[in-house]
């Protein structure tokens, strides 16, 4: 017999209502909320769960597929935007972009350098620096797995009319602006 290890969606779905998880308003006052309001708001959690949760299955499919962890796609990345803006990448600007050492920064190009994915060569217009490009095909399987992603959740947000991303963007920020406070 096989344990789950994931709670069923109806136990996951109630960690996330304060009428389960809270009963006596210690943390979430909800004593203003009809019992319709809450349950909308418990479904705009759910909502931000489920995406998440997709979010992340399909990044780890994604550096699963060309063997990377979250770091490398991130330069990946970076490389693919250096290139559509004709702008010289260095390991300098990728560390400052990463937020990362030189030291990790070098390791992780000797990693992606290995596995095909970027190549070194002068810069052209500073011979003692070095300029980083992503290569032909790994630019490709970032298009295709990131890229088409990206491009769906454009599609998504460019359906809403601007009220509505207004409404979504002060949203999103707001909920951002929660994680930064303890």
């Amino acid at each position: 017999m096989s344990v789950s290890r994931k709670p069923p969606a109806s136990t996951m779905d109630s960690m996330l209502d304060p009428r389960v998880i809270d009963p006596h308003l210690e943390l979430v006052d909800h004593s203003s909320l009809s019992e319709d309001e809450i349950t909308q708001v418990v479904n705009v959690l759910k909502g931000i769960r489920h995406w998440r949760e997709a979010e992340a299955a399909l990044s780890f499919e994604s550096r699963n597929h060309m063997r990377l962890n979250e770091t490398d796609m991130k330069a990946l990345r970076f490389l693919v935007m250096s290139k559509n803006q004709k702008m010289v990448a260095t390991p300098g600007l990728l560390a400052e972009h990463l937020n990362i050492s030189t030291a990790a920064t070098t390791k992780m190009l000797d990693r992606l350098t290995a596995a095909g994915h970027i190549e070194r060569s002068v810069h052209p217009t500073d011979r003692r620096a070095v300029m980083i490009t992503i290569t032909e095909g790994t630019h490709e399987q970032v298009r295709e797995t990131v890229g088409r992603s990206h491009a769906r959740r454009f599609d998504v947000a460019a359906r809403l009319t601007p009220d509505e991303r207004e409404v979504v963007i002060r949203f999103l920020n707001d909920l951002s602006d929660t994680s930064n406070k303890q």
